[in-house]
């Protein structure tokens, strides 16, 4: 009679392991998504025709299946060393992405995990020496603890290599916090700190060296107030076009890509942003960074109404240091920028400030 309890003592502990989750179940599931993604996007830009393309944009992989998935692998694990690199993909993947809570108002897909995760870094993991994803995951985290732990990093953590990515970081929340001059002055001390500590430090592929550099470049040249850089380049049909061709209309400059959660949303609200402001001096002008045909068939199929500049090689992208999918500026009639940031209610909001200031 031992020997059916024994066996099922054993499937008990297998079960109980299975829920609790490995590093290798968590490595299965980013690599798995990761591939999906690659696969898709191959599939989407290869697409001969309208009714194709549609149908490919529809098999998207599912962002929030896979988060979910990560969070049932690293919530029971959350003080274990090996949750740090797989909760950071899981904050990177889930930003942005919204569900409907039961008062019907939008929240945050996983906002839960994202509050665990951030308490389980302050309590058990401020010392690791393998936070320099979980860095940059939080900047793009939309929340507003995300800088005050990013802040204890910089401070605490014993990894000076770490220090820095924590502090380029700090450098990158406060760019949406203002450009006041004592701010500014912050946002240099960091960045001379990441650039000093952590210059050779990849993140993603990229070196912390780079990104610090980008956002130089974006304090000396599209901080609010100064003059946007004008862009040239052609359209999905090869004519030329310029950011300086709409001089004294205020233009919603808008960097994106199709294969971006939401893109039927953000092309709807394009549309409507455009209807409320018909008849005035004002412009929608897109920077496109798909395949230049892959933005003829969206033009052609009319859920792309408005002015894009064909961007498949990432040039003008590239101008403007672009890191985020989408990305807005508002700028007036002189291309002095007054907003950066999502597409959204602010945008319009400042367009339609700027005009009134005009008149």
């Amino acid at each position: 009679m031992r020997f059916p309890l024994l066996v099922a003592s054993v499937l008990v502990a297998g079960s109980l392991s299975a829920h609790a989750g490995t590093p290798q179940q968590a490595d299965g599931i980013r690599r798995s998504y990761e591939a999906d993604i690659k696969a898709w996007v191959l599939k989407l830009h290869v697409a001969g025709s309208d009714a194709e393309r549609k149908k490919v944009a529809e098999e998207r992989p599912d962002a929030a299946a896979a988060a979910k998935r990560m969070w049932a692998a690293i919530q029971p694990n959350l003080a274990e060393a090996w949750v740090v690199e797989p909760a950071a993909w899981l904050l990177k993947i889930s930003a942005g992405q919204v569900t409907v809570g039961e008062n019907g108002m939008a929240k945050p897909l996983l906002g839960d995990a994202g509050v665990a995760i951030r308490a389980a870094v302050e309590k058990h993991h401020l010392a690791s020496k393998n936070l320099s994803p979980m860095c940059l995951a939080l900047v793009a985290s939309p929340d507003p603890s995300s800088l005050a732990l990013l802040e204890k990093i910089e401070r605490g953590n014993p990894d000076k290599k770490v220090q820095g990515v924590a502090a380029l970081g700090i450098a990158m929340l406060l760019k949406d916090l203002s450009d006041e001059p004592e701010v500014m002055r912050r946002r240099l001390t960091m960045l001379k700190k990441a650039i000093i500590e952590s210059s050779d430090v990849e993140v993603n592929g990229v070196s912390v060296a780079k990104l610090a550099e980008d956002e130089l470049y974006i304090i000396r040249f599209l901080s609010k107030g100064r003059e946007a850089p004008d862009l040239t380049g052609t359209d999905s049909g090869g004519r030329p076009m310029k950011l300086s061709d709409y001089r004294g209309k205020t233009v919603v400059l808008l960097f994106w890509r199709s294969e971006e959660i939401g893109t039927e949303e953000l092309c709807d609200m394009v549309k409507k942003i455009r209807a409320r402001f018909s008849g005035q001096p004002f412009e929608i002008v897109g920077v496109n960074r798909d395949p230049q045909a892959t933005l003829r068939q969206l033009q052609a199929s009319g859920l792309v109404d408005w002015p894009n500049f064909s961007d498949p090689d990432g040039k003008l992208t590239g101008e403007y240091r672009v890191g985020i999918w989408p990305l807005a500026y508002v700028l007036d009639g002189t291309r002095r920028i007054h907003y950066t940031g999502a597409m959204g209610s602010f945008v319009e909001l400042t367009a339609a400030a700027v005009m009134a200031e005009k008149k």
